[in-house]
């Protein structure tokens, strides 16, 4: 028997330690990142983000935390272990949202205040490339071939397909008003863009070279909330294509849509002016921030239900899962 206990003890030393999934919540007003343990979905540690943070993301082997410092005019770079803040990343002024290539080398940023998509290395610390885009770019898409990257324009109502190859826009397509977010599904076919004041959620067909086709729109409708506060903003798709998630902000909803029929199957009540949207790795939960509330909601995404709530800083505005 003691001879077993030994054997276990030691596989447990060589095998080291089991570390929990994290979520990472960046908060607008608080300026700090709350940090989550996706296991137990209790607050680990609150630290600094920098003025105004808003777009998150990791790097693809999830060591590190890139945050759009909006107020600092940076992207602000964190160990995702330690929390010690690392070299930051030029970003343009006003960073709102970004996407993060495959590979973690090119980072693209939208650039609120300069109607630009700046273009960053994240390896050499450098701009490549500033692309002219629409009044108020936010939202960012790339195709799964990381050929195209697709900004929405707030004020233009438009989503600019830019090439990767070249930085230079070769489509644009008009959608409903204050686009807020791109999302492709998984196999690259569709392009979901959601657009805030019109209230829809734009569906394009992605041709093989990547030319979009708007095929429809969808649109919400809940029982005794008013048609303005049914405000598309983040979104989500599931890897297999089935449903679409959609946050609807101070609806305070997350709507729920067969993303081949377009059909909306469901309203999730979440917490207040619900913004955007991560999945955790796994896909088993979906969490959302919830900025008016100061919380996140836990979605089971089997269930389609919400099962937990968690306080975090003050008006959480993104969030990004790791293992």
């Amino acid at each position: 028997m003691k001879h077993i206990l030994l054997s276990t003890a030691l596989a447990a030393l060589i095998s080291g330690p089991v570390f929990a999934g994290k979520a990472f919540v960046s908060n607008e007003r608080g300026n700090t990142i709350t940090v989550v343990d996706t296991d137990t979905w209790e607050v680990i540690t609150e630290f600094p983000g920098g003025n105004r943070p808003r777009g998150i993301t990791v790097s693809p082997d999830g060591s590190k935390l890139y945050v759009c410092a909006s107020d600092d005019n940076i992207v602000r770079v964190f160990d995702t272990e330690t929390y010690e803040e690392l070299p930051s990343l030029p970003s343009g002024p006003d960073p709102e949202l970004f996407i993060l290539e495959p590979s973690g080398k090119r980072l693209y940023i939208a650039n609120e205040d300069d109607n630009l998509v700046t273009v960053t290395d994240t390896e050499t610390r450098t701009v490549l490339a500033e692309v002219p885009v629409g009044v108020e770019p936010e939202g960012m898409g790339m195709s799964p071939d990381a050929k195209f990257v697709v900004n929405t324009s707030e004020t233009t109502n438009m989503a600019h397909f830019i090439s990767t190859e070249d930085y230079t826009i070769k489509h644009n397509i008009l959608v409903d008003q204050r686009p807020r977010y791109a999302q492709y599904s998984a196999d690259g076919s569709r392009l979901f863009v959601t657009s805030e004041i019109g209230g829809t959620v734009s569906v394009m067909d992605i041709a093989e070279d990547g030319t979009p086709t708007v095929i429809g729109k969808i649109s919400f409708e809940v029982a005794g909330v008013q048609p303005e506060w049914l405000q598309p903003v983040g979104a989500k798709v599931t890897s297999d294509g089935k449903r679409l998630f959609v946050a609807l902000g101070p609806a305070n909803r997350v709507a729920v849509v067969d993303a081949q029929s377009l059909e909306v199957l469901d309203y999730i009540l979440v917490g207040q002016r619900v913004w955007q949207l991560d999945f955790t790795p796994d896909e088993k939960y979906l969490l959302t921030t919830n900025g008016n509330s100061n919380d996140i909601t836990i979605i089971d995404v089997a269930t389609e239900k919400a099962i937990k709530s968690v306080q975090v800083g003050q008006q959480p505005w993104g969030v990004v899962t790791i293992d």
